[in-house]
Order: C-alpha cells, then sequence, then structure tokens
C-alpha cells in the first residue's frame, strides 16, 4: 500500500499505545465519568481531531521541524504541561467554588457549561503533547520504505489510522467510563473527590511533561 510496510503490525503498536494511560485517557475517561458517555465521546472526537492535525503537521513535514528546533519543541511542551495544569487547577478549584443545590439542577449546568469546550480541551490536550510529536517522528518511519515516492501521503495514511485507533480506544474507555456517571452526578460529595483526583492527575502529568526530556 503506496510506501507502507507492515501495517497490521502498525496497528497493533497503536492499539497498546492507545490502551496504555496517558493525558488523553485521563481525560476522557475524567470526562466521561464526571458528565456521561456523550461528554466522554465528544472528548475522545476531540482528541482524534488533534491527531489527525499531528497526521497532517507529520505528511508536510512540520513535525520534523518542531524537533529539529530545540526550542519549537521547547515551546511545545512547555504550553502543553502548562495547558495540562489548567485543566487540572480548574477541576481542583471548582470543586471548592460549585454551590450545592437539590436534585439533578447541579449537573444539567454543569453539562451545558463544559459541553461546548470538551471538543477543543481534548484537541489541545493532544496538539500540545510532545510525546505524541516524537511518536510520529521516530516509530512512523519504520513503517515506511526510506525509498518510495509517496512519503507524504504514506505519512498521512498512517496518521489517520493512528487517529482512528485512538479515537475508537478513547470511545470505548468513554461508554465504559459513563457507566458510572449516574452514580457520580447523584452524588455530589463523591463528584467533588473525583474532581480533585483526576484535576490532580492532570496538574502532576503537566509537572511531569514540563520536567521530562526528550
Amino acid at each position: 500500500m503506496l510506501d507502507i510496510t507492515h501495517f497490521g503490525l502498525f496497528i497493533l503498536s497503536v492499539f497498546l499505545l492507545s490502551i496504555t494511560p496517558g493525558p488523553d485517557m485521563a481525560y476522557v475517561v475524567g470526562q466521561s465519568v464526571a458528565n456521561g458517555r456523550r461528554a466522554g465521546l465528544i472528548s475522545a472526537a476531540g482528541v482524534a481531531l488533534g491527531s489527525c492535525t499531528h497526521a497532517v503537521a507529520s505528511a508536510v513535514g512540520l513535525t520534523a521541524l518542531i524537533i529539529a528546533s530545540p526550542l519549537l519543541f521547547t515551546v511545545v511542551k512547555y504550553v502543553g504541561a502548562v495547558y495540562l495544569m489548567y485543566l487540572g487547577g480548574k477541576m481542583v478549584l471548582g470543586t471548592f467554588s460549585r454551590k450545592s443545590a437539590q436534585g439533578d439542577e447541579p449537573v444539567v449546568e454543569r453539562n451545558r457549561a463544559n459541553t461546548g469546550g470538551l471538543l477543543s480541551k481534548g484537541f489541545i490536550t493532544t496538539l500540545t503533547n510532545p510525546k505524541v510529536i516524537l511518536f510520529f517522528i521516530s516509530f512512523f518511519p519504520q513503517f515506511v520504505m526510506p525509498n518510495g515516492e509517496h512519503h507524504a501521503v504514506s505519512f498521512l495514511i498512517l496518521g489517520m489510522a493512528y487517529a482512528l485507533v485512538g479515537f475508537m480506544t478513547d470511545a470505548t474507555f468513554a461508554i465504559l467510563a459513563g457507566s458510572a456517571a449516574g452514580a457520580v452526578s447523584r452524588n455530589q460529595t463523591l463528584q467533588k473527590v473525583l474532581d480533585r483526583v483526576v484535576g490532580t492527575a492532570f496538574i502532576g502529568l503537566g509537572i511531569r511533561l514540563a520536567l521530562t526530556r526528550r
């Protein structure tokens, strides 16, 4: 298929990577448990959109340019770290400022407030993840013949396959995690605890990302 080789092995490798816990999975599962399956699926779509953007960037050579420039790579890394810490801090601080009320009203308001930004947050989380950039640069070339004539198209196909497998995996986790959304929505204390746990995890991932090297 064009310049692509060992496509089946590539898909298997991407699947194993997709089920490995990381910022993207934490975001999707956290939103699904807190706000329901629909929120989780929208978040997964945002993550997939970020992966598609990486695929296009890889095909036109932008990813290689970022890797080749220590300054650009460092900027992307810190932007991603700060954004993860921002999301985590917002979730943790929100548990202290949220007003309690009776019935399902607080949950409805929360869903309305968050749904509009779920797609963009998932997109930014993936787009600013330097580990995804490194994966595209270090892993994808192993499945493209170096002496081929269709490198750009081959990288694009591999990137889209990566995004599709990632979306299917994240969507599965979102659906499974969404089964707990009802219990969480009826228990304000559990909802606050969950927000603090997920928010703290995001802050930790952001700090870890900022401190890691290539």
